[in-house]
């Protein structure tokens, strides 16, 4: 197993991510449920989804206007108008004619003899005629799309592993499917880790604060397709750390927030230890979220018993037997950073759709911005959506605990190998 020692190295940000992206590869999926067509926004499609007749049915207009033979449509040509033909009706008369037109609505089935849609703003009108506006011509097959040119019937549209959005809901539903059968939801356990927390609803003291990871980290899970679940606050002691570890450890994945730093406190990597744990790395040079442990843990017998009575669909006995665990920074933005580059692409997997990173783009820096030698910053940044020229700027902030510059971001400007940048250069952006 690829690093699989309790001497896991501190690796740069590109191999860490090939680390995870190696384990979540090796991932297979959890059952699997019928459900709703609309329900099914935001999961994993675990069968497929064939065409259940030809896409489109019959020969389409995408114009309104006149179908027509192409080669008559020039200007001076008069072609009589034979009759009109409008979306969800069938041309009832005979095959088109020489000199003949029939008037035509978007969507609807083209007349037998057409081979071409003249478009309505690009025709002349008169006495039951019809002719090309001056300048105009026509190519056959202008305007019409052919019966079964976007799929033949009994084709796989839709494979097991679609992430459904919107485009695939519509697809869906244009081939009649009103249920689907999609993965089930991943269990994510989350704990928070550090005397200084108190839940959101209570009053913390002078030296305390509420339990923000706690919600961003059930946030980000539910939004990349996992169901979470909080334990109470873990305490920096080694035996309320057991105790949540042990809470936590037959779920699909365990997330824990503190307590993965150098500090005297910092006890979770310890713990996990004590429980078996295998280090895939115990830190990323990487700003911020440095101190960021991923591994796995292997499931209490009890818990690998009842899974295996559940009969997770394509997974061996080896693999149900073990629970992947991402030890997070306790620091709100590095929680969330490294939740990005790393949790994410593992928890999709296990949601089914495989093994994939994060999503970068490219655009050009607002303003001058410093690197740091041997790290990958990755900083709280707006993103402006301009056509032409996509800028980013990086937002001012007092580091990784500042929440409200998180909040004002859209996005993180990636600054990777150390060097200086100056405004206009282009530079990685991780999306959000």
């Amino acid at each position: 197993m690829r690093g699989a020692t309790t001497e896991a190295r501190v690796l740069g940000f590109v191999e860490a991510l090939e680390v995870v992206l190696h384990h979540a590869a090796r991932v297979r999926v959890t059952g699997a449920e019928k459900v709703g067509l609309l329900a099914s926004a935001g999961r994993v499609l675990a069968e497929e989804v064939r065409a259940e007749r030809d896409q489109p049915p019959f020969d389409r207009a995408t114009r309104d206007g006149f179908a027509v033979l192409a080669e008559e449509w020039t200007s001076g040509r008069r072609l009589r108008v034979v009759g009109l033909v409008r979306a969800g009706e069938a041309w009832a008369g005979k095959a088109l004619s020489s000199g003949e037109a029939v008037e035509i609505m978007t969507g609807a089935v083209v007349p037998a003899g057409a081979d071409a849609v003249a478009m309505v703003e690009h025709a002349e009108l008169g006495e039951g005629m019809v002719w090309a506006a001056a300048g105009r011509r026509l190519r056959a097959e202008e305007n019409i799309v052919r019966r079964a040119s976007e799929a033949r019937s009994g084709e796989a549209l839709l494979t097991a592993g679609r992430a459904m959005g919107a485009a695939e809901i519509a697809l869906a539903a244009a081939c009649g499917r009103a249920e689907l059968t999609v993965y089930q939801r991943p269990a994510v356990t989350i704990v928070a880790t550090g005397d200084e927390l108190v839940e959101v609803e209570e009053t913390p003291g002078d030296s305390q604060i509420r339990n923000s990871n706690g919600y961003a980290l059930a946030a980000m899970v539910k939004a990349a397709g996992g169901e979470a679940r909080r334990l109470a606050i873990a305490r920096d002691s080694r035996e309320s750390l057991r105790e949540r570890i042990a809470e936590g450890r037959g779920s699909g994945l365990l997330l824990l927030s503190g307590g993965v730093s150098v500090g005297k406190f910092d006890l979770v990597e310890e713990v996990l230890a004590e429980f078996g744990a295998e280090f895939y790395f115990r830190g990323v040079r990487m700003q911020p979220g440095r101190p960021v442990v991923f591994g796995r843990l292997r499931k209490a017998a009890s818990q690998q018993d009842s899974e295996s009575a559940s009969q997770r669909v394509g997974e061996s006995a080896e693999e149900r037997e073990w629970t992947y665990f991402f030890g997070l920074p306790g620091n709100p933005v590095s929680t969330m950073v490294t939740f990005q580059c790393f949790v994410g692409p593992m928890l999709r997997a296990l949601c089914g759709a495989g093994a994939a990173g994060p999503r970068f783009v490219q655009a050009t820096l607002a303003e001058a911005a410093s690197g740091k030698a041997g790290l990958t910053r990755i900083l709280p940044a707006i993103l402006r959506h301009d056509l032409a020229r996509p800028e980013v700027r990086i937002v001012g902030s007092q580091g990784s605990g500042d929440l409200a510059a998180n909040a004002r971001a859209n996005c993180y400007a990636v600054l990777a190998d150390g060097r200086d940048y100056n405004s206009g250069d282009v530079i990685s952006v991780l999306l959000r």
